[in-house]
């Protein structure tokens, strides 16, 4: 990377000179180069912009907000760059809060709704352009020279739909507002210093729990975000059946990098670490690490999911014969999950409970477990009472899914894992079996294997769609896919 001149402040004034940075190779600027710098540029503004194509969802999300807090300022940033190493960042996501309810993305960016005439007044607080007088846009770490060029605040609020502000100028207005105020805290020191007399913890957190419960059920434009993520990943999926024989070569970051190209190229990026387990890493629920080996004749479970470029993530398991054909072994665990998904997805529909797939498919791996004799002579009920059946299921059957691969996991448990479903919910539906590699109570050949697999179900009025449905799930099926994939 080159080095660049960077200020002390990045929130200096305008007039303020941008200062060098320490150790840079430049002693400074001279008044000839800054004046040159200063001239000869085209003017760039953008004209005609149309609304992004979310605008008109993003309106109605913020009028549903407004009628729940009325007469009171309600302040949501997009957050701030982090740190990764020195002077250099992590790529940058925008808060789920403030990307629901502006469709923009961008850093530093906070929405404000002050209370108007029974309503609110949306503001969205936004780095203008780089200033050209005192050098920022090329001597300043984030000026567009070093980083790329922002909108005006005129073209941000042509795209949002939204007056734009400068977000510099904020600060200072949110120390001196008066009236109550909530913020969605952990995103923006500076804005929680700002009003650091003037909210409660309490009262904070209502704000972000409602934004939570919001996105529960998704409008027209979230289900056709999370529809194209499931596209995306299944052509993922298929992209790294190609090259398993590859991985096989390399190691399982072959499978986690190709899964990440098809992210990159069709979406904004992956939308939670890819698990790509091999062996008996598939038995660690999490398995991010991907160093390891990818053998013929063991299981690859394959966790991973694309983020659209407006950050809707999809999240789907499927779990392969690496060689292209299960074991006879392999094939019952296998099918015993795939049973299990089946009851749970045939559980997800208007009106049922948000537990009734998971007690759906947790009570089929219950009856293959106690029909395999793991159990001893216990009764399928009376494992279910005792939960014994979690030594080898470990985890919930799903979860929401949305912007967040975990979404609205502030909502008030009466409105997530104890409410009733509706159309326009997305959860998902990942039952699981995993035997460790050290578990003295299952026979040795079970050791080492671990199968999940995942789908991502829309309720609708009459039941349910499988978004992720382009992938194979039964075993059959798997086999002839990853055969015609191969070649």
């Amino acid at each position: 990377m080159s080095e660049e001149l960077t200020p002390e402040n990045p929130e200096t004034e305008e007039a303020e000179p941008v200062k060098q940075r320490k150790n840079g190779l430049y002693p400074g600027v001279s008044d000839e180069l800054a004046a040159s710098m200063k001239s000869g540029w085209a003017d760039t503004e953008l004209h005609g912009i149309e609304p992004i194509a979310q605008a008109g969802h993003t309106a109605d999300r913020r009028a549903a907000l407004s009628a729940r807090f009325p007469g009171e300022r309600l302040v949501v940033p997009a957050g701030r760059l982090k740190t990764r190493s020195n002077d250099t960042e992590y790529a940058f996501r925008a808060s789920t809060e403030y990307a629901y309810l502006t469709g923009d993305q961008t850093q530093d960016g906070v929405l404000v709704l002050e209370p108007k005439d029974g309503g609110h007044e949306a503001t969205v607080y936004l780095l203008p352009r780089s200033n050209r007088e005192n050098g920022e846009f090329w001597l300043d770490g984030q000026g567009e020279l070093w980083v790329g060029r922002r909108h005006s605040l005129t073209e941000a609020e042509q795209l949002l739909g939204i007056p734009a502000k400068d977000v510099r100028e904020l600060p200072a207005a949110l120390t001196e507002a008066t009236g109550p105020v909530r913020n969605v805290r952990g995103h923006d020191a500076g804005i929680e210093a700002a009003l650091t007399d003037k909210v409660t913890a309490e009262r904070d957190e209502e704000l972000r729990v409602f934004l939570s419960e919001a996105r529960v059920v998704k409008d027209a434009f979230e289900i056709a975000e999370l529809a194209k993520a499931c596209d995306i990943t299944a052509r993922g999926f298929e992209d790294v059946v190609k090259v398993l024989d590859k991985a096989e070569a390399t190691s399982e970051r072959y499978i986690e990098g190709t899964f990440f190209l098809r992210a990159r190229i069709e979406g904004n990026d992956i939308g939670y670490g890819s698990i790509c387990a091999a062996g008996p890493h598939a038995t660690t629920l999490h398995w991010v690490r991907n160093d390891g080996a990818v053998r013929s004749g063991e299981l690859l479970l394959l966790d991973a999911g694309v983020e659209t470029n407006d950050l809707y993530t999809a999240d789907v398991t499927r779990t392969l014969p690496i060689n292209g054909t299960f074991t006879p072994l392999q094939r019952k665990i296998y099918d015993a999950v795939y049973e299990a998904q089946e009851a749970g997805i045939a559980a997800v529909k208007p009106g049922a409970g948000f537990r009734d797939f998971h007690d759906a498919a947790q009570r089929v791996l219950t009856e293959k477990l106690v029909e395999w004799g793991l159990l001893g002579d216990r009764s399928v009920d009376e494992v279910l009472e005792l939960g014994l059946q979690r030594r080898w299921t470990l985890h919930g059957t799903g979860h929401m899914l949305g912007m967040d691969v975990h979404d609205c996991a502030a909502a008030r448990t009466e409105s997530y894992v104890n409410g009733t479903l509706e159309p326009g919910v997305c959860l998902t539906v990942e039952p699981g079996l995993y035997f460790q590699a050290d578990d003295l109570t299952v026979p040795e050949e079970y050791r080492g294997i671990g199968v999940r697999i995942e789908d991502d179900i829309l309720v609708t009025e009459d039941g349910n769609r499988n978004l992720s449905d382009k992938l194979p799930r039964q075993a059959d099926e798997v086999e002839a896919w990853m055969a015609r994939l191969k070649g």
